[in-house]
């Protein structure tokens, strides 16, 4: 059972799309990740959706939950799991404005993932007019992905133990294909303290906690392997210039394709603390984002997946993806997750950021198959 093969118009999502793109939403920026969810609410409210506001905590933004009518919405369904925060700055607009050039479309937070929560949306709406509806249908639209999923991971794990499939319209694979693991995440606060002085009168009395921080980014990230790597950013430090800065922060990640490698690269980093040249570094774990290898229900449902593809015509494969999402905490529970269902495209986290205008339809087309013949 599949919807109408013309029930979706690349142009008409787009422009549909557009007021999304538009409204910036960075994850520290909870006023405005608020100012998307209003966005997004009032259209999954006018697509059927019963929409229900969960208030954000730590200094985030809210997440909205929607269920679509069924007759057994209490029984274990369909879990979309989305994020509507971005890495992009409010302003970003001004260099990487919504716009078309030939088949691709530009935009902050375009493909990663406004675009691809917006085709599932699209995909639901159309099974529900036309009556086609399996299992009932969950979405979860948070607030703090971006920023490591640090004050919702306890939603989404609830949320997905509710539920038969968690599936995820991130980016898809370069192929088309549909991601069904996860590299592994964690993440460290680093702190430099170094010794106050004059920073012209008596600059070498002082031990320049920016100064430290610098060799140390360059030794962390120089212990990047096969094994894992390493990436440190968000730096600040000192308050004067005319004073020697005593202190200096920044966030710093190891990203691991297996617990080995995960476990050797935080023993490793975790070494780096210590007192050096004057300068003392300390580093904190804050938070992980666990290993999610393929499991027996994700392969399944991968399979019935592919089968579904193949009956509109699309050939869908599969595969273990770097970085993280928040498929990894659905994974890594056991729970069927099929992640990478969104747009194709490219660019996501930079100025470039786009999507192939084609795929709205293309994948709206897949995610509706999904919905109405996953059992």
């Amino acid at each position: 059972m599949t919807v109408s093969p013309d029930a979706f118009d690349a142009q008409e999502m787009l422009a549909s799309l557009r007021p999304w793109v538009e409204c910036e939403s960075p994850s520290y920026d909870a006023a405005a990740v608020n100012r998307m969810m209003d966005v997004a609410a009032r259209d999954f409210a006018l697509a059927g959706g019963i929409v229900e506001r969960i208030p954000g905590r730590g200094g985030f933004g809210d997440c909205v939950r929607v269920r679509f009518p069924h007759p057994r919405m209490s029984e274990p369904g369909i879990l979309f799991l989305c994020h509507l925060d971005t890495v992009h700055p409010v302003g970003t607009l001004r260099t990487l404005p919504f716009e078309v050039r030939g088949e691709r479309c530009y935009g902050p937070a375009i493909l990663d993932m406004k675009g691809g929560t917006f085709a599932a949306l699209r995909a639901v709406r159309q099974v529900w007019a036309e009556g086609k509806q399996g299992l009932p249908v969950t979405f979860l639209l948070t607030s703090d992905e971006e920023a490591g999923t640090p004050t919702t991971r306890d939603l989404v794990k609830a949320e997905a133990q509710r539920n038969r499939y968690v599936l995820l319209p991130e980016r898809c694979r370069p192929d088309g294909g549909v991601v069904i693991g996860r590299s592994t995440v964690a993440r460290f606060d680093l702190k430099v303290t170094g010794r106050p002085s004059h920073a012209l009168a008596r600059a070498s009395a002082g031990r320049s906690a920016v100064r430290e921080m610098a060799h140390r980014i360059i030794e962390i990230e120089e212990m990047t392997t096969p094994e894992h790597s390493f990436a440190v950013g968000v730096v600040h430090g000192g308050q004067w210039i005319n004073c020697v800065p005593i202190l200096c922060e920044a966030q710093a990640m190891v990203v691991a394709s297996t617990q080995a490698g995960l476990d050797a690269g935080i023993e490793k980093l975790t070494a780096q603390a210590g007192e050096r040249n004057g300068a003392t570094l300390s580093v904190t774990h804050t938070s992980t984002r666990p290993l999610w290898t393929p499991n027996p229900a994700s392969l399944a449902a991968y399979e019935q997946v592919r089968a579904i593809a193949a009956g509109l015509g699309m050939e869908v494969g599969q595969g273990v993806n770097g970085g993280g999402s928040d498929g990894n905490f659905t994974g890594e529970l056991g729970i069927a997750t099929i992640d990478g269902l969104g747009l194709r495209g490219d660019g996501n986290h930079t100025l470039e950021e786009h999507i192939q205008i084609a795929s709205l339809a293309e994948r709206a087309r897949l995610m509706a198959g999904l919905v109405a013949q996953l059992s």
